[in-house]
């Protein structure tokens, strides 16, 4: 018999784990990313503009005096003086004191430190939830991403204090449920942008060839779609940071917010319209700050935007 027609025997390789695990490290090493060079022209970017610098000392000077402000000044902002009531600034009170007697820089300080609490601490709730919404619904698809759409668009639907609202009569007054009330009111923008932009990366061909080598679904969220969207979650933290400051003290000002014995700065703004007429400090004090620290969140985030942004780079 003609040995060339011999049947052969045929056999099946099983793929070898330590190759499988080479070429998946190898994958994540080589998969795009924003480049280095991209963050250098970013920060050169942004630092090159007066009006920005300008801001983010303020925003730095803010923040740092209402950090250390109560280090130095050690009044208790919760003490009551009756001796003291309604005194106008001087060195003794920079701030002057309100009707009871307490020091208000003392108590600015730490309202402001509660509302940049409440909003920092909000806004990373809801950028992370809403990340991983949109991740979700962009990987899975089908009529699971029907379904999820369909909710935001019901949040979106609803104004934003009236769900607020609600959530804080039935949560109570205190600043946990303020932080679930307006993570919960702000992360559909978030999962909606996330969702366009993982739609355009699942079908790149390392993310493909993640799938393929079964890279865990966590995994290939971490290494591969995170990093090519750290310039737009950036920017919706820039964002979001000022809307949720103002959200807390437009909440605490008409009392559905923090109550006392806490301290924000809409919970100052409340007390100080009462002695609008005779002591207008006790109201101009919180809303300057309040404003000055809006507008600089806002200023710094526009000029954080244009520098991520790829068409002002070249500029």
């Amino acid at each position: 018999m003609d040995e060339s027609r011999t049947p052969r025997s045929f056999y099946f390789v099983s793929p070898d784990r330590n190759n499988v695990r080479a070429e998946r490290r190898s994958l994540e090493e080589t998969s795009p990313r924003p480049d280095s060079s991209f963050w250098k022209t970013a920060v050169n970017k942004l630092f090159s503009e007066p009006i920005t610098i300008i801001w983010i000392i303020i925003l730095i000077l803010v923040i740092g005096i209402a950090i250390v402000g109560p280090l130095v000044v050690h009044y208790d902002p919760n003490r009551i003086d009756g001796a003291l009531q309604n005194q106008a600034p001087s060195f003794a009170h920079l701030f002057g004191t309100d009707k009871l007697g307490r020091d208000l820089f003392v108590r600015t300080c730490t309202g402001l430190q509660v509302s940049l609490l409440v909003a920092v601490v909000s806004t990373i709730l809801s950028i992370v939830f809403g990340t991983l919404y949109g991740v979700i619904m962009a990987v899975v698809g089908g009529w699971v991403d029907e379904v999820l759409m369909r909710i935001i668009e019901i949040f979106n639907s609803i104004p934003s204090l009236l769900i607020t609202m609600i959530l804080m009569a039935v949560l109570g007054n205190g600043i946990g449920a303020l932080l679930f009330a307006i993570a919960i009111t702000s992360w559909a923008d978030a999962a909606r942008q996330t969702r366009g932009l993982v739609m355009q990366l699942r079908n790149l061909d390392y993310v493909t060839a993640a799938k393929m080598l079964d890279t865990p679904f966590w995994r290939t969220t971490i290494r591969h779609f995170i990093p090519n969207m750290m310039s737009i979650l950036i920017l919706d933290i820039g964002q979001s940071i000022p809307d949720n400051i103002f959200a807390e003290a437009s909440l605490s000002f008409l009392g559905l917010g923090l109550q006392a014995p806490n301290t924000s700065l809409g919970i100052l703004i409340s007390v100080g319209q009462d002695q609008m007429l005779q002591h207008p400090y006790q109201l101009y004090v919180p809303i300057v700050v309040l404003v000055l620290l809006v507008l600089a969140f806002n200023i710094v985030g526009d000029g954080v935007r244009d520098a991520l942004d790829p068409k002002y780079q070249d500029k």
